[in-house]
């Protein structure tokens, strides 16, 4: 999938702090469903929908995750799905 790799890291460093705003700009440019971005990156999808409706925050390790499917999302990917990849 080809998208602006830079323009996509400076818009999710622009909303560091915002937790909400960081999870929302992982799914954009990947153009995926609720669904299919918690089924791609092992995240239950109603933790997903928590997050991005503000009913609950990630945790440390989980922000630590989400930091790098946002740096590399297609290697997450990859590392996880290996045979859909």
């Amino acid at each position: 999938m080809e998208y602006d790799t830079e323009s996509y890291r400076s818009r999710f460093r622009q909303s560091e702090g915002r937790w909400w705003e960081q999870h929302e700009d992982l799914r954009w440019p990947l153009e995926l469903t609720q669904e299919e971005f918690a089924a791609r990156y092992h995240i239950p999808l109603g933790t997903l929908r928590d997050w991005e409706q503000e009913r609950a925050e990630p945790d440390q390790p989980t922000r630590a995750y989400l930091t790098l499917i946002a740096r590399d999302p297609d290697h997450v990917n990859r590392t996880l799905n290996p045979r859909s990849a």
